[in-house]
């Protein structure tokens, strides 16, 4: 756990020092949540309707922006080479470079959808919903994110290839966030989409740290 904190600690610092880039995600986000309410109209339940998947997408969207700083820096400063030869556990360093990334990338668009949810005329059990289902849900795109960018990693054009591997494997997440939303709304029971969404999240606690490592080591060699 110790060598975990570190990582975090570690990769925090780097990401305040790097602001434009935690930046550019979330106004990414901002922007593309803002723009529909004024191009659609401001019919209110055309609104609701629409609020879960805008939501969703635009938070899957914004995560894949800051995928291939996961682990590009420490590739070119020689760092990530040194993390493969220490003799603590590559997956726990993958697992610490995980959550420092959804804690810049995601959490923030956990904390800001009630917000921009209000612009749906959103009611407040909706808006539970919805920032319950991104707070199990955003960590999933960041361990999904996490193989992709390892796999791609030094290659020429890697932010598409990271794209096209991981939109595929983040549709079910996507499914079941806005499932559980568009339950409320239509005064169904929502806890099938959450506990399904909990289950994703234990699944890809357990085995993206271990894919991942194996991956860098594959990209490094």
């Amino acid at each position: 756990m110790s060598l975990l904190v570190l990582v975090v600690q570690r990769d925090l610092l780097l990401a305040v020092r790097r602001r434009a880039d935690v930046l550019t995600t979330l106004i990414f986000f901002i922007m593309v949540v803002s723009l529909f309410p004024l191009g659609v109209g401001p019919e209110p339940v055309m609104l609701r309707n629409m609020a879960p998947g805008v939501v969703w997408v635009a938070a899957l969207l914004a995560s894949m922006l800051s995928l291939g700083r996961m682990f590009s820096a420490d590739y070119q400063d020689g760092t990530l080479e040194q993390m493969l030869l220490v003799p603590q556990s590559l997956s726990m360093l993958v697992l610490g470079k995980i959550l420092a990334h959804w804690m810049v990338s995601g959490l923030p668009l956990v904390l800001l959808a009630p917000v921009l949810g209000l612009q749906f005329d959103m009611t407040g059990q909706g808006l539970g919903v919805l920032v319950l289902g991104l707070l199990l849900g955003t960590p999933i795109l960041s361990m999904i994110g996490a193989i992709g960018a390892a796999l791609t990693l030094g290659l020429r054009g890697g932010g598409v290839l990271v794209s096209l591997l991981v939109l595929p494997l983040c549709i079910p997440v996507l499914i079941f966030g806005t499932g559980a939303v568009e339950a409320v709304i239509s005064g169904i029971s929502y806890s099938a989409n959450l506990l399904l969404l909990a289950a994703l999240l234990v699944l890809a606690l357990v085995f993206t740290p271990w894919v991942t490592a194996q991956a860098l080591r594959i990209s490094m060699e």
